[in-house]
Formats: structure tokens, sequence, C-alpha cells
């Protein structure tokens, strides 16, 4: 009997672990997780069908694995925050580096907003996993932006929308390509891109003329 995750005889070349989870993000992120069957993922990674059950123990716990690899590459991208500047510029290079990071991983991001719109398991992986902590790291700068008067009180989903939206126009670039964004934007373009949307974002939420509230 062979072990789990060793391939058999006559079985096709297992690729590198690295490749497997990002061909399978990019397999998600086209067909969404219930139409990305078992099936149609070992066709997609070149590996035998029961490859998925053996090595991970099951299409949810690939997902995750493509999902928490992917995430992982993207934050250790993430530059550091300059600690000698105020609350409100911590906020804009956070800002700008999230939107700037995302850029690398595409596929990541339509994952994500596909699954936003779905009560499930996998949602709140994302959400306990990567939304927590996100809004732990932000949110002593902006308790302290809205104690000092800079920024009006904003409830929490119009705060993780306001900063999470534009994300779109960092990913989605046939649309950008229609709006007018140049094919082939080099990596100065995109961080450019991305300093002007963490701006007007930041620029919004620093608005206190009128407070939000419900």
């Amino acid at each position: 009997m062979r072990r789990p995750g060793r391939p058999g005889a006559g079985s096709p070349p297992v690729p590198e672990v690295e490749s497997i989870l990002l061909r399978g993000l990019e397999t998600f992120a086209e067909l969404g997780y219930d139409r990305a069957s078992a099936r149609e993922l070992a066709r997609r990674l070149g590996v035998s069908h029961n490859f998925i059950n053996d090595r991970y123990g099951s299409k949810a716990a690939f997902w995750r694995a493509a999902v928490d690899s992917a995430m992982a590459a993207q934050q250790a991208r993430m530059p550091e925050l300059d600690s000698s500047a105020d609350e409100a510029e911590q906020l804009r290079q956070f800002i700008t580096g999230l939107y700037r990071t995302s850029v690398d991983m595409p596929n990541l991001g339509r994952i994500f907003v596909d699954e936003f719109s779905r009560d499930t398991e996998r949602l709140d992986h994302i959400f306990e996993n990567y939304i927590t902590p996100t809004l732990q790291t932000v949110m002593p700068s902006i308790e302290r932006l809205i104690e000092s008067g800079r920024m009006a009180p904003v409830p929490m989903d119009v705060l993780f929308f306001a900063i999470i939206g534009p994300i779109g126009g960092m990913v989605e670039q046939p649309l950008a390509r229609r709006l007018g964004r140049p094919d082939g934007a080099s990596s100065e373009q995109l961080a450019a891109t991305a300093s002007a949307l963490a701006t007007l974002v930041l620029n919004g939420l620093l608005a206190t003329g009128s407070e939000v509230c419900r």
C-alpha cells in the first residue's frame, strides 16, 4: 500500500507544491469553489484524480492551502510602516502597500470578492485569519485619529469596504484597460496608481465635515 500523497505506479509526475497551489488558486478564481470540482482541479494541475484527497485531505483543505499560501506571499511583500510618521501617514502607507501588493496576486482578490457574498466556512476562514488581523493592525491609528477629531467615527463595515473596495481598481485589468489604463503598466505606474487610490480613500476618511452614522 502506498503512503498518502505518494504517487502510485503510472501516476503523472507531481508538480512542485508552489506551482500546484498557484494553479489551484487560479482555478478557484476562474470557476468559483463549487464549480472547481476535484476532477477539474486534478486535470488542470496535471495530477492524478485522487491527488488532492491524498495530499490535502479534501477540496476544502486544498482551497485553504492555496489561499493561505497566496496570502503569506502577499503579506511578505507588505512594506514596513514608518514608525516616526503620524497616524494618518502610517494609515496611508498601509493602504498603499495593501493596494500595491494585491497586483501580484489578482486571483486572490477575485476569490475574496466571490467568497464575501457567501455565508460559508470559507468566509469564516478569511474573516478570522485575514480580515480581523488586518483590522487589528489599522484600528489603533484610526481610533487615535477619531479621538483627535481628524476623522469622524465610521461604522466598521463602512470602514472596511471603503478601504478594501478600491483593490478592484488594481486587479481588474480588463476593465481598467477599457477605462484608459495602458497595457503592460510598469511597476512604477502601478505604484503611482496604488498611491493615488490610497490618498483618495484616506482623504475621504479624514473629511470630518459630515459624520457617518446609523
